[in-house]
């Protein structure tokens, strides 16, 4: 068994000068948006933080790091677009090349995981909370990708079976 075929251990490894878990910023990133979470003080729940627009990942790189350092953030969990059948999508590549480099701008350790079906699962979300995420300004405030990065950590965190460092 190879390292991306082990289930996710401790979800929060890495501990502070104060004994607390590290923690961990998800990004839910897309060609023009970034949906973004960060676990709690404890590392037991992700808490959306907002969704940022950007050109290229030298203008994401400084907000980025910014959330890291008044986060105290050491690892950076990033979806990975993946087909049904478990084939990475074509956007696969050019994530795992913004996400190396903002590793390397911020210092964090990068994890990749599995982002297939996390807008469906968003989307359901917010309808169940009664938001229409087909709506123009639900779609403009960027919730779907906020609440798909949430679902990211939050999965990540609990360490659920089936889900694979990729």
């Amino acid at each position: 068994m190879n390292d991306s075929d082990q289930p996710l251990s401790q979800p929060l490894s890495s501990e502070t000068e104060l004994g607390l878990p590290s923690r961990v910023l998800a990004l839910d990133l897309g060609k023009k948006r970034v949906g973004l979470a960060v676990s709690d003080p404890l590392g037991h729940f992700a808490v959306g933080l907002d969704t940022v627009t950007f050109r290229s990942p030298e203008q994401l790189a400084p907000m980025i790091q910014a959330l890291v350092e008044k986060y105290d953030v050491k690892t950076l969990i990033v979806g990975l677009p993946v087909h049904l059948k478990g084939v990475e999508g074509s956007q696969a590549g050019w994530v795992r090349g913004v996400a190396e480099y903002l590793a390397a701008e911020t210092g964090c350790q990068l994890v990749y995981l599995d982002e297939r079906l996390t807008s469906v699962i968003a989307k359901q979300s917010l309808r169940e909370q009664g938001i229409q995420p087909s709506r123009p300004k639900v779609r403009a405030q960027g919730l779907v990708d906020q609440v798909a990065a949430m679902r990211l950590l939050q999965d990540y965190m609990d360490g659920q079976p089936g889900l694979k460092h990729l």
